[in-house]
């Protein structure tokens, strides 16, 4: 059996009244908050953010302290008003690649309004509590989503393996960059092993800057990438004509942005539940989620969602509380604006070290094992859901892709296993005892089933252990009735649930179907 499997949660929305304190689960002593392991995961993610940012921004063809502002408003307003503590939120690589080619169109400024509207939606999609749709989402497509995206993470470190003009390294450069990664990742690996006294990705980090400095080596540093110095994120309306025209152009950006930036948030919730044991709050998250886009957007900042390599770093350190969210937040904002000749000094080894271990810890190896075991439809969805992440980069599709793919394979399934049971009583009336439900994938053999020209003048069709579920259905039942009819024979429908009959007598206008009454039986409706 796999080694864990990851479990739909409900989302729901509690109606307790709390103290403040309370609900934002900071310095309340009654939920046994480890500080230490917050402050020190908080500063560790901090410095993970930095670059990914900093490459975020430049995907989208942004300036670098764009992405860094939204990684800041993002993450403490998330970690604030957000359903699941510990979950880290920042400019992502999936907003990016949709807002690029608006970017180059029409410009920032349209990029700000698209984020803003963006925040907008899912604001709306949680006050709607739209995050309850996330439990159609199957296993295998979250195991496709979460494989596809350790994918992602590990291909986009390759590109640090390149000098400035986007060449491979060589020689001594490759040598060197890939012992310091190497270095980081055996830290990453073996420090927990010893000691869980301090973040071993942080140990690593420090450890790698430790080693540059002291011998003097001449690598790749953050400040290789692009200048991290800035000041706080400046407030700023979106300068854009307030037309019907402008809406039309960056509503289908903002759509796209506001659907990949929760799908993958409340995947990823659905990932840190699993991993911690215990509830988040998808319609809360994705409230906030609105909340830090529509900020972000009109404090200079190109948007972003849920990041689920910063969360399991900052899971794996210990936190499990918002305070390290508010952390690495601050952590940020500070480095940003008082510590970035310093933080441009970090060699992009560790980094890169670091987000490899990440990478190796995304991926969902279990269900490697699962590949004999698990429907042949199951692996099949799996791995187109994993391939379209990694190739095509965008989140959306492929988990959509996945959902219509199982259902539909659910709906076959569900097809070939409706049944009758046949029989001719004492009074020489036919009955028919339908098993399994009747729905539009189920017709066909549904009709299959009755010998019209051979039954006697009455037919009874009982449906004690089937449901009529759809229009299709109703429309099979319609064709039937009028088969026996002009064959000069009498129907009968019996044992129909309450909400059967009641979408029967809804379509009482365009089909005619007899109904038996049987006041004695009662059938358990869920």
């Amino acid at each position: 059996m796999p080694q864990k499997q990851f479990v739909h949660h409900p989302y729901f929305l509690h109606q307790e009244t709390l103290t403040m304190r309370q609900y934002f689960n900071l310095f309340d002593l009654s939920q046994k908050v480890n500080y230490k392991n917050e402050i020190l995961s908080g500063l560790t993610v901090a410095l993970a953010l930095i670059p990914e940012a900093v490459a975020f921004a430049l995907i989208a063809g942004l300036s670098p302290l764009t992405g860094l502002y939204a990684a800041f408003m993002m993450g403490i307003v998330t970690s604030i008003l957000g359903g699941r503590p510990g979950m880290i939120s920042g400019a992502t690589g999936a907003v990016a690649v949709v807002i690029a080619s608006l970017a180059i169109s029409h410009g920032v400024e349209y990029v700000f309004a698209a984020v803003v509207l963006a925040g907008v939606l899912q604001l709306l999609a949680g006050v709607l509590r739209l995050g309850k749709l996330m439990r159609l989402v199957p296993h295998p497509v979250i195991f496709g989503f979460v494989n596809g995206l350790a994918i992602i993470i590990f291909m986009s470190q390759l590109d640090q393996f390149k000098d400035n003009d986007g060449n491979w390294l060589t020689g001594g450069s490759l040598y060197l960059f890939l012992g310091l990664v190497l270095i980081t990742m055996l830290i990453i690996w073996g420090l927990p092993k010893i000691s869980k006294a301090i973040p071993a990705s942080l140990v690593a980090i420090l450890s790698i800057f430790g080693i540059v400095v002291a011998f003097g080596l001449d690598t790749k540093t953050v400040g290789d990438m692009a200048s991290i110095q800035g000041g706080f994120p400046p407030f700023h309306l979106p300068d854009v004509p307030l037309t019907w025209e402008m809406f039309m152009i960056i509503l289908p950006y903002s759509a796209i942005v506001a659907g990949v930036g929760l799908i993958e948030s409340l995947l990823t919730l659905n990932i840190i539940d699993e991993i911690t044991q215990t509830r988040g709050r998808g319609n809360k998250e994705a409230v906030a989620q609105g909340i830090a886009n529509m900020l972000s957007g009109i404090f200079s900042g190109m948007g972003g969602c849920a990041m689920i390599g910063q969360s399991l770093i900052n899971i794996s350190a210990g936190a499990r509380a918002r305070l390290s969210g508010i952390v690495a937040a601050s952590f940020l904002l500070i480095f940003i604006m008082f510590g970035a000749s310093m933080i441009e000094q970090l060699p992009m080894a560790a980094l890169t070290g670091l987000m490899i271990m990440v990478a190796i810890g995304t991926f969902e190896w279990a269900s490697l094992k699962t590949f004999k075991r698990m429907p042949k439809s199951d692996i099949f969805v799996m791995v187109l859901v994993t391939l379209v992440t990694a190739v095509l980069h965008n989140l959306a599709l492929a988990v959509i892709i996945g959902v219509i793919i199982a259902a539909l394979v659910f709906a076959w399934d569900n097809a070939k296993r409706i049944r009758a049971r046949k029989y001719i009583d004492e009074n020489g009336v036919k009955h028919y005892e339908i098993y399994g439900p009747l729905f539009f994938g189920s017709t066909a053999v549904f009709h299959e089933k009755f010998d019209v020209q051979s039954d006697p003048e009455e037919v009874i069709i009982d449906f004690a252990e089937s449901r009529v579920v759809d229009m299709s259905a109703i429309e099979a039942l319609n064709k039937l009735t009028e088969r026996y009819k002009n064959a000069g024979k009498h129907i009968h429908l019996k044992h129909l649930s309450p909400d059967c009959k009641a979408l029967l007598k809804n379509a009482e206008e365009i089909i005619d179907v007899n109904v038996m009454e049987d006041p004695t039986y009662k059938l358990a409706v869920d």
